[in-house]
């Protein structure tokens, strides 16, 4: 979390030139990072804010979670639970680390996943209940800020100028109340592409170093028209330097996914080639990307949560290296079951319930906790593998407590090193795998998040326009 104001002017990373279709070139390394399709963290929903929150299932949580956005948090106070770990002794301990919430609410406009933004007015960052204390804007390919205007009494930041066509922006924003509590959000969205063309915001980054099971995702800015994918799909072309064949799979009309059969071979360098100019996507709309980008494949990281045993086993190339004890969704809010991919890291992100429908009487969320540590995000919907300093230490391999997350036992913060939860947010890829096995839920959608491995080799190739 950023820390109180120190009463010091807000900044907004003014001295960097605008984007202006400088998407071709790699984006500056970060320590946080974040997938770069617009399947990020929701941060509006509906003109309100929307923060990450966990997300499990009962038997209304399907529709929640399909619709939601959010993410998810462990101790939730139901479900078995262990010695010393009782559901009301659970309850106060979410509500003890809920009363630092800061007053201050953040929306961003537009809102996270939007790719047909105007380039003109369409952008604002408004706080109520505190003033904005930074805000950044940056191109996701390229790194280069977008120059800000603060409002004099701190409470909106719009950008300076027209914005670039067909381009992917990322905005980070802190805000402060009263009581020198912060809070902060985050949106990713694209500019709508010029009239009469379409542009592909793709994943993983370019350059990066990614896990196994790092499939190639790319959203459309406009709709691809069902007799236009093929010619799409052949403009698009993946490749491995381990000589892995790569299919495509589309899960929408602005949605195509390309992977191996099975996971990436450890040690490999996938190219991606996006030969879309002049590549008509429907009537009157044609392509403009023309450009080559490359990831490399790391070490082969699998880690296995058994739900059962409350136990995490955790293999690099083979061989095990760690066996971690976990809390995973209670009775009513269990985890899903299946093969999820880490999309995202945060080294700390609020996790509010009322985001994925987890509320009390009064319509506020059943937790609203603003600095969960070491949290890495396994579905769009609201799955989380993350740290939990709140939840009784008993829990953590013996009992299963929270909202559909996967919790790992950590300290207020995060900043020790030697807990399970730093040890392995530290030791994990965006693209590592993790497989959850023995809960009473149903597998993942394969669409819900970079999940597609959960379809069979003939299920996907199915998918296919060619």
């Amino acid at each position: 979390m950023t820390p109180p104001d120190t009463g010091k002017a807000p900044t907004s990373d003014q001295d960097g030139p605008a984007e202006h279709g400088a998407a071709e070139a790699a984006r500056r390394k970060r320590k946080v990072f974040r997938r770069s399709t617009l399947a990020a963290l929701a941060v509006v929903a509906g003109g309100a804010v929307a923060l990450t929150a966990c997300g499990g299932h009962d038997s209304t949580a399907d529709s929640r979670n399909a619709a939601a956005t959010a993410s998810p948090t462990s101790g939730a106070a139901t479900g078995t639970t262990a010695a010393g770990a009782s559901p009301s002794k659970q309850a106060s301990a979410d509500e003890a680390a809920a009363k630092q919430t800061s007053a201050a609410k953040i929306t961003i406009t537009p809102k996270s996943g939007t790719t047909g933004a105007a380039v003109s007015g369409a952008v604002k960052v408004k706080a109520t209940g505190g003033k904005l204390t930074k805000v950044t804007m940056e191109g996701v390919a390229s790194g280069h800020t977008v120059s800000g205007t603060l409002s004099s009494d701190g409470t909106t930041w719009t950008p300076k100028g027209t914005l670039a066509h067909g381009i992917e922006f990322r905005i980070s924003a802190t805000a402060t109340d009263t009581q020198g509590r912060t809070t902060s959000a985050q949106s990713t969205f694209g500019t709508k592409a010029a009239t009469g063309s379409f542009v592909g915001y793709f994943t993983p980054e370019d350059g990066s170093t990614v896990g196994v099971g790092m499939p190639v995702s790319i959203n459309f800015s406009k709709a691809i028209s069902s007799g236009d994918r093929a010619a799409v799909q052949r403009g698009i072309t993946v490749q491995s330097s381990s000589g892995q064949q790569v299919v495509g799979h589309w899960f929408s009309s602005t949605r195509l996914d390309l992977r191996p059969e099975s996971y990436w071979k450890a040690g490999s360098h996938v190219s991606l080639t996006l030969d879309l100019a002049g590549v008509e996507g429907a009537p009157g709309v044609y392509g403009t990307q023309h450009k080559t980008v490359g990831f490399d494949v790391g070490r082969s990281q699998v880690s296995t949560v058994d739900a059962a045993t409350h136990m995490m086993t955790v293999v690099r190339d083979g061989k095990v290296i760690r066996t971690l004890p976990i809390s995973a969704g209670g009775d009513g809010h269990t985890t899903y079951d299946g093969q999820m991919v880490i999309e995202e890291k945060d080294e700390t992100t609020r996790m509010n319930g009322a985001t994925v429908g987890f509320t009390d009487d009064d319509g506020k969320g059943e937790y609203d906790i603003p600095d969960v540590p070491h949290a890495m995000r396994l579905s769009d919907s609201g799955t989380f593998i993350h740290g939990n300093y709140w939840a009784d230490k008993s829990v953590f391999g013996t009992a299963n407590t929270s909202h559909g997350c996967i919790g790992l036992s950590d300290v207020k913060g995060g900043k020790d090193d030697t807990t399970d939860a730093a040890w392995f947010y530290n030791n994990s890829l965006l693209g590592d795998v993790v497989v959850v096995k023995n809960s009473p839920d149903k597998t993942i959608q394969p669409s819900n998040g970079l999940n597609g491995w959960n379809m069979s080799w003939s299920q996907w190739v199915a998918g296919s326009a060619l």
